[in-house]
């Protein structure tokens, strides 16, 4: 079976936004792999990754959840091959960390963070078994940066080595084969 890549990310991008098409191309890169793409199946950078992963022969999973439907009125993204339905958020990120075999996160706000934070965390205390978490561009680089540096006395030195940080998409991958080949062993 194919190894299956999480991709963390924003709700606002839209297509021809240059942050639409870095996730397209994450999401293109990450087929050809031949990776099994997993994302929480809505719009903007989640749209775009499953967008490129689709269009490139991938096979692209989406986490929804009814209580982020109830908020926002939006149904799942029409590049999924399969939905994995929750009920509340805390489900649909359990869903993502315990069937992911490796991180990945492009910039967002508030629940990408969220997203990142909490899987950081599940890698730190071993609640995960490790796989890499890799942060996609300088913007989340240097916002966990500065977190580190704020808060050091906070954090033990593996955390400051859980992250993977990958230029663009293309470095990502790179990055990722080098830790979680795309086909997992029989």
């Amino acid at each position: 079976m194919a190894a299956r890549v999480v991709v963390f990310g924003a709700s606002a991008p839209k297509p021809g936004d240059p942050a639409y098409q870095r996730a397209y191309h994450l999401g293109q890169a990450l087929a050809r792999a031949g990776y099994i793409v997993i994302t929480g199946g809505y719009i903007g950078t989640m749209e775009a990754v499953s967008r490129g992963a689709a269009e490139a022969g991938g096979h692209v999973i989406g986490v929804t959840c009814e209580q982020i439907e109830r908020w926002r009125p939006v149904g799942p993204n029409r590049w999924l091959h399969e939905e994995w339905r929750t009920r509340t958020l805390l489900e649909r990120l359990e869903r993502m960390l315990t069937h992911g075999d490796a991180f990945l996160a492009l910039p967002g706000g508030v629940g990408t963070l969220t997203e990142i934070l909490l899987t950081w965390n599940h890698l730190l205390i071993r609640a995960l078994p490790p796989r890499p978490l890799i942060l996609i561009g300088q913007e989340l680089a240097d916002a966990c940066q500065r977190t580190q540096e704020a808060l050091a006395a906070y954090f033990p030195p593996a955390a400051r080595h859980a992250l993977l940080i990958a230029s663009d998409p293309e470095d990502a991958v790179r990055i990722l084969r080098a830790h979680v080949p795309p086909q997992e062993e029989p």
